[in-house]
């Protein structure tokens, strides 16, 4: 079957507990590797260009973090700042192991399984990845509310890549729709798409790469929501 569309697929992700060192650079990539992130997703995050975390890691520039990186990274992951390289307080002890057991667990999902519209179902999870708690409630949302899935195709180009993963609200389905980028699905397949709601109260269902077509003036009820993306981490 041809692709016109990016459709989502099952990313595998592996988890392995290293030990804390006096290196920040060691320390902050054992939390991005144990925590199944990359460094461009990481970079991006922090607004910064997508070798930036590669290039602080591997070649040493910059030399150090700057604080403000250095602190949303700290809250990213739910770990002290000395573990990145901050200051340490005389008097203070020193850094800790950081118990990933803390983190909360956001759900990976397998697409693989059948599922009526507009919905999941549980046997379609599989695996998870872990996020700070405060880091996710910036998001607006219950946590539980949440999953992950992976981008397969080119059609949200550049926004959306293939392979990239993605964060969906499960909770913005039962919501009234606002414009923006929405896992969805139209004749039993299940999409990554931009949309954007009419005066009419039709939809426009946009793909970001102007290769791929758009559908204009659809009906809502033609379209079943299975949840908003709130968050994006590209691979190299």
């Amino acid at each position: 079957m041809s692709r016109k569309y990016p459709i989502v697929k099952f990313g595998r992700c592996r988890y392995a507990i290293g030990t804390v060192t006096d290196d920040p650079r060691a320390n902050l990539e054992k939390l991005i590797r144990e925590n199944g992130h990359d460094f461009a997703a990481i970079s991006k995050m922090l607004g910064k260009n997508p070798a930036y975390i590669q290039q602080y890691i591997r070649r040493g520039s910059p030399k150090k973090l700057d604080e403000d990186d250095r602190r949303r990274l700290a809250e990213f992951y739910g770990v002290e700042e000395r573990l990145l390289g901050a200051p340490v307080v005389p008097g203070h002890s020193g850094p800790r192991r950081k118990n990933f057991d803390s983190l909360l667990r956001i759900k990976r999902l397998q697409v693989g399984a059948s599922a009526g519209p507009g919905s999941l179902a549980d046997d379609e999870y599989a695996e998870s990845m872990g996020f700070a708690p405060k880091w996710l409630r910036r998001l607006g949302t219950d946590p539980a509310n949440l999953s992950l899935i992976v981008v397969d195709g080119d059609s949200m180009d550049p926004t959306l890549g293939d392979g990239d993963d993605i964060m969906v609200d499960h909770s913005a389905a039962s919501r009234p729709l606002r414009d923006g980028i929405y896992v969805l699905r139209m004749d039993d397949v299940l999409l990554v798409k931009r949309i954007a709601m009419a005066p009419s109260g039709k939809l426009s269902v946009r793909s970001d790469n102007p290769q791929y077509p758009d559908w204009e003036d659809v009906s809502a009820e033609s379209v079943n929501i299975i949840g908003r993306v709130v968050w994006t981490g590209r691979r190299l």
